[in-house]
């Protein structure tokens, strides 16, 4: 099973579509905020994805009706949490989002809010941010995320947009 992660297009239709066209064949494809908005016109666009396509709000998706986290079943016994982070405070560290996220049972998290790329395992889970898919903070290009679970295990990857 293949997951298409980005987060913080801010307004970059191009960015998003680009991604999200360049692996059509993923299972899921999950933004983690800040870009709501280009997300809906890709939707309206590609209905074909609708049905594939999970969103956590971001602190820049002023009015969304979506969740502020959100949690999936995976193969093999995995199970991922997705957010945008503000509301866990990643930006003065990850205690809260992986206790949550341990809480609920998950061992992959994901999230953006920091703009920058992260991807590592501790304390028993997979954490990634997948970093910004318009306006990286960390000197980097434009990037996103992919979650790979199998029988062999779970495998995160960033790259560039």
């Amino acid at each position: 099973m293949r997951i298409i992660a980005i987060s913080d297009t801010h307004g970059d239709y191009r960015a998003l579509s680009s991604v999200f066209i360049r692996n059509a064949d993923a299972d899921w494809f999950i933004h983690l905020g800040d870009g709501e908005r280009e997300l809906d016109r890709f939707i309206i666009e590609h209905p074909e994805f609708t049905e594939k396509v999970l969103h956590a709000s971001g602190n820049c998706d002023f009015g969304s009706l979506s969740p502020s986290y959100v949690v999936l079943p995976l193969p093999h016994g995995h199970k991922l949490f997705a957010t945008h982070g503000h509301v866990f405070g990643v930006k003065g560290g990850l205690e809260r989002l992986k206790g949550n996220a341990a809480d609920m049972g998950c061992d992959i998290v994901l999230y953006g809010h920091t703009h920058v790329r992260m991807n590592t395992y501790e304390d028993g889970l997979y954490v990634m941010n997948p970093g910004s898919a318009s306006c990286p903070h960390d000197g980097t290009k434009p990037s996103f995320g992919t979650v790979d679970v199998s029988e062999a295990g779970v495998l995160l990857n960033i790259a560039d947009v």
